[in-house]
């Protein structure tokens, strides 16, 4: 008996420690509007470093995963002593990266993949975007709220991050947070659109960061 029971004690223990490893997405909601003369104004700064601003990314499948990154095409971010007012991130779709693969034959047919019309659809939509709505103080960090536009949705998410300036240079950099691309109408084998996939779905969780230098 006592076997028995330090054997479901262990086999608890394993279980509560692989829901802790488990993803978690952020929170989606609604599309916050903002004043468009404020936002106006706000763009027009256009004071992000696209040279050294980047967005990276990570996806997942059953037998692994790929990383790479993806440039910033325009952007500004207003900071006012320490504190973030403001802030635009134009992400250019047409610069994906995946770091772990390079140039090679796979790398380029994966990114292909990527840009086709059953993934992002560059075509249609060579931008993403993250505008910034609200700014909150929490746990030591940010907890910056922004419209995320994917295709053809925008949705509000919540991310954690920090800003830091040295020299001039203000810098954004986010935690690795994840969203799911289904709620962007990204469909490729993803489970929530497609039955019988068996192994050879993709996840539907993508996990991303933010690393947004700019001159105030």
């Amino acid at each position: 008996m006592k076997k028995l029971i330090l054997s479901l004690v262990v086999f608890a223990s394993v279980l509560t420690a692989c829901k802790s490893e488990k993803k978690e997405k952020v929170e989606v909601k609604e599309e916050v509007v903002v004043e468009e003369t404020v936002a106006a104004e706000e763009v027009a700064l256009d004071n992000v470093n696209v040279e050294t601003s980047v967005l990276t990314w990570k996806g997942t499948k059953p037998t692994g995963a790929h990383e790479g990154t993806v440039a910033l095409k325009s952007g500004s971010l207003v900071v006012e002593e320490g504190t973030v007012k403001s802030g635009e991130f134009v992400v250019d779709l047409n610069t994906i990266k995946c770091t772990d693969l390079g140039d090679s034959e796979y790398g380029q047919k994966l990114i292909g993949h990527l840009k086709n019309a059953d993934f992002f659809d560059v075509e249609k939509y060579p931008t993403s975007k993250f505008v910034i709505t609200s700014v909150e103080n929490k746990d030591d960090k940010l907890a910056v709220t922004g419209n995320l536009t994917i295709k053809d949705v925008t949705k509000s998410i919540t991310i954690p991050a920090t800003v830091s300036e040295e020299n001039g240079v203000v810098t954004f950099k986010s935690d690795k947070f994840n969203i799911d691309r289904a709620d962007f109408n990204v469909k490729y084998a993803s489970k929530k659109f497609f039955d019988n996939l068996k192994d050879k779905f993709v996840d539907d969780l993508v996990e991303l960061s933010f690393e947004v230098k700019a001159t105030k």
